[in-house]
């Protein structure tokens, strides 16, 4: 069950609809199993066949009472149920007094759940479900913060996109170049993550800090920021960056379209987010598929996408001179894309993900 799975780009979405895959698959596999996946604000026709046929997918388009009821009557009759949000949570207390041997496993992403929650969603994640959480950083952070045993979280990483495109070649697309009147030798940093004043974690206001000496030492550096952008927030980055009189050396170019994303991450030389307060970081593992060198903050969701470092570099997302010598460390040494390629696809592969989900499954309908 989701909030959302095709009527929003967001990252939680994107999960769905990969999770969505691994299911559904799985039970073309096995005769045995039945599935079906309930979206409260999308419509049934949002849905994307790639991800999903019709037969398995139903959306209520907003009625949460229709949805409700749907979802707790289907409950009844499932063994197991998979809620993608914690605002799920309502139907717990109505499944598991009806039939409390059905196993519900809760998809923790990261902010949504780690803050203080009402109590009796604390007495639900503590005694009522399993928790299947992206990153140890957000299972240690809400077993702690919500006083939950460690046996009740399992750790299910994200994944590469079924249709994501793993480049087999590695060079910076000419028509990208063309576009932006680049060369092919300048060194070029990447970001790609949704620009909004009111979140302030993501650490792009640190990169640009951190520009004006690495300018110093590659006068050709540029630096793109890509992605959805508040007015708001494009007017106080211009600002920022008049301020450091690094103009020519920065550009934020908005959206960008799905179909040219692997062509984002190749032009970069490093792809970097020195965020904070990151569930996980899908962003990171798309530019390790697209054999790019990474860098990431040390204190969140980011070091499970990069793998503690061995996927890319970790920095303290806080310390503008950390983030100054790694970008520079990073643009001075030579790579093999491949190796990064290969690393990433061993640990983050659709179809490691889909492995890992039958693990867990097998193990808690086990304990059935």
């Amino acid at each position: 069950m989701s909030l959302y799975t095709f009527g929003l780009t967001g990252g939680i979405e994107k999960v769905c609809q990969t999770l969505a895959k691994a299911l559904s698959n799985l039970t073309e596999e096995n005769s045995g199993l039945k599935f079906k996946h309930f979206s409260m604000y999308d419509t049934s026709a949002q849905i994307n066949p790639l991800y999903l046929e019709p037969k398995y997918f139903k959306g209520f388009g907003g009625n949460k009472l229709f949805f409700m009821l749907a979802s707790i009557w289907k409950g009844l009759q499932s063994d197991t149920i998979i809620l993608s949000h914690i605002n799920l949570l309502i139907i717990v207390p109505f499944i598991k007094f009806l039939s409390p041997k059905t196993k519900i496993i809760l998809y923790a992403h990261g902010i949504e759940i780690w803050d203080s929650l009402p109590l009796w969603k604390r007495e639900i994640l503590q005694n009522d479900l399993e928790i299947w959480a992206v990153s140890n950083f957000t299972a240690n952070k809400i077993a702690l913060t919500h006083q939950i045993s460690k046996t009740h979280i399992k750790i299910l990483n994200n994944a590469i996109d079924p249709y994501f495109h793993w480049p087999k070649y590695f060079e910076k697309p000419a028509q990208l170049l063309k576009r932006f009147k680049l060369d092919a030798n300048q060194p070029i940093l990447y970001t790609l993550t949704r620009l909004n004043g009111a979140e302030g974690y993501k650490g792009y206001d640190r990169v640009l800090a951190a520009l004006p000496p690495l300018i110093k030492k590659f006068p050709q550096l540029i630096y793109i920021i890509a992605g959805k952008a508040d007015e708001m927030e494009i007017e106080r980055l211009s600002q920022y960056i008049k301020s450091y009189g690094i103009d020519q050396n920065v550009k934020i170019i908005g959206f960008i379209n799905e179909s040219e994303k692997v062509d984002y991450y190749q032009l970069a030389d490093v792809f970097i987010m020195p965020s904070s307060m990151e569930g996980f970081g899908i962003v990171f593992i798309e530019a390790a598929a697209c054999g790019v060198q990474t860098i990431g903050g040390n204190k969140d969701g980011s070091t499970d996408a990069l793998l503690n470092g061995e996927l890319g570099k970790l920095i303290s997302p806080d310390n503008i001179v950390e983030i100054e010598l790694a970008i520079e460390h990073c643009l001075n040494q030579k790579v093999e894309p491949q190796q990064i390629q290969a690393k990433c696809r061993k640990h983050f592969s659709f179809e490691n993900y889909q492995s890992q989900i039958t693990q867990h499954l097998h193990l808690i309908l086990k304990k059935t």
